[in-house]
Order: structure tokens, then C-alpha cells, then sequence
């Protein structure tokens, strides 16, 4: 949980259909971010989202939390004391969680700073306010991999023996033992690997007919 300021500053949407300032390279739409008013869709999920909960204090977001949940997981009073706690060592300077060392420790980099981490400030600060709350939900985004394969991309059994006229291309193989860009890929890099896995289980394909 967090409240509206850092959810503002901290939040970053998946996908370019929710970033049509990048897409779009609108450099007037990406500075219109900046602006409180704006109707970014960063901000349409937390005023809309039905998994973004708001409320004045920590007892009434609770109640909201269990009501969206349909069970008391969540205890008002211990949830109020986590929040006071953190506050009081915001307010101190001199508390030890690691979040908020955290914190201290990225907003010394600029752009951090200015883009990335909002400055350290009680959760229930009015100003910063209200208090946010959202429900996750665990999900299987992408398999990377799944299917062993050869380089070949045909699809090996448990003894590691090709299944006759059987291949597996894109996220479903296994890219011949490994990633094809290894630890770095990224959202970007993925189309690289259908295309090589794809590729190379067209021609065996057709080398077999």
C-alpha cells in the first residue's frame, strides 16, 4: 500500500497502449504528465481500476480491503500501527527500515529523483492523500520456454530425442537450451527468438518433406 503521491510518482503502466506518449513519440503528451490535472491513463486506473482502493485512514481502508476480498485478512488496527511506525521514522530521519534506506539511496541519482521516486513523506500526510491500496493477482505472463529444442527447433522427449515432426517456435520453445539474448532480454527483444525459432523449424520443415 502506498497513498496517491507515490503511487503517482512510482507507478508505470505495461504496455503501449497505455504509454501513447512514448508510442507516439508526443513530447506535449509526455510533459502533460507533470501536470496534476491530467487524465493520463496512469491516472484512470487508480480513480477507476476496481483493484485500486482509496481511503482517508487506515481503518477505512482496511474495511475496504476486506469487503473487495470477502474475508478479514486484513487487521485495522495492526495495519494502522505499520503505517504510524513507518511514519514515525520518516518524520525522525533516523529509522532503519530498508525501504525507506532504499529510497534515501535512489533519490541521490537525478533522475531518480526528478522521474522515478517520490521524496519521503508520512503516508497519511493530507496533502499526500488519500491512502491507496491495491489487490494483486498472480498470473503467468510468459512461459519463456516450456517445449525443450534443439537448435533446430524440434521438439525433444524426456531422453532428449527429437519427437518426429514435431517443432515449437517462439515463447513456447526452448530457443535450443537457452534464451537466445540470455539475461538481457528484454519486452523488446522477444520477436528475435520467434523469428530464429521460427525460422529454423520452417527449414527443417521443408528439408524433411
Amino acid at each position: 500500500m502506498c497513498n496517491r503521491t507515490v503511487a503517482l510518482k512510482e507507478f508505470a503502466l505495461s504496455g503501449s497502449e497505455q504509454n501513447p506518449d512514448l508510442t507516439d513519440k508526443d513530447i506535449r503528451l509526455l510533459v502533460s504528465r507533470l501536470n496534476p490535472g491530467s487524465d493520463s491513463p496512469l491516472r484512470l486506473f487508480l480513480d477507476r481500476g476496481v483493484d485500486f482502493l482509496h481511503a482517508a485512514t487506515a481503518t477505512e481502508l482496511a474495511a475496504k480491503m476486506n469487503a473487495l476480498t470477502g474475508s478479514a485478512l486484513i487487521d485495522p488496527a495492526q495495519l494502522d500501527s505499520v503505517i504510524h511506525d513507518r511514519d514515525v521514522q520518516v518524520a525522525s530521519g533516523l529509522g532503519k527500515d530498508p525501504q525507506l534506506a532504499a529510497i534515501r539511496a535512489a533519490r541521490r541519482f537525478a533522475t531518480d529523483k526528478i522521474m522515478r521516486v517520490a521524496p519521503p513523506h508520512r503516508l497519511t500526510d493530507p496533502e499526500h492523500g488519500p491512502l491507496l491500496a491495491v489487490r494483486l493477482s498472480v498470473l503467468t505472463r510468459k512461459s519463456l520456454g516450456g517445449l525443450q529444442t534443439d537448435l533446430r527447433s524440434r521438439v525433444l522427449d524426456d531422453s532428449g530425442v527429437p519427437v518426429p515432426g514435431m517443432y515449437a517456435a517462439g515463447e513456447a520453445a526452448g530457443f535450443g537450451g537457452g534464451g537466445i539474448h540470455g539475461h538481457r532480454a528484454l519486452e523488446g527483444t522477444f520477436l528475435g527468438g520467434c523469428l530464429f525459432s521460427g525460422r529454423a523449424a520452417g527449414r527443417d520443415a521443408a528439408a524433411s518433406v
